[in-house]
């Protein structure tokens, strides 16, 4: 596999890495809400948009990757913020194994 040339000019969005955590809910349970790791630069690139119908409606999926410089304990299950757009991370992945870079996998909720 060939080294990925990335311009690190071009990470110009500035994303809050949020991981998830849990807080207790006042009842006795639990609900799952964020906290801001990092405020990082990324590159943001669409990917796809899909249509499906589900129960009668149709749901709309779009897909990013976000590059983003090495950073050890970024997985699925966190997500990118910018602004009122939230970026769920699916999978993340070094895209040349040299240790450079990060390729999170996201949908964009609310869409």
């Amino acid at each position: 596999m060939g080294l990925f040339e990335i311009d690190p000019g071009g990470l110009t969005a500035r994303l809050a890495l949020q991981a998830p955590v849990t807080m207790p809910d006042g009842q006795g349970g639990a609900v799952i809400g964020f906290e801001v790791l990092a405020l990082i630069w990324a590159r943001i690139e669409p990917r796809l948009v899909s249509l499906a119908e589900q129960a009668g409606a149709e749901m709309v999926t779009v897909t990013h990757d976000i590059w983003i410089r090495q950073r050890a304990g970024v997985e699925s299950g966190m997500r990118f913020v910018k602004g009122g757009r939230i970026f769920a991370v699916k999978a993340v992945h070094d895209p040349d194994e040299t240790g450079r870079y990060l390729v999170c996998r996201c949908e964009e909720e609310g869409r």
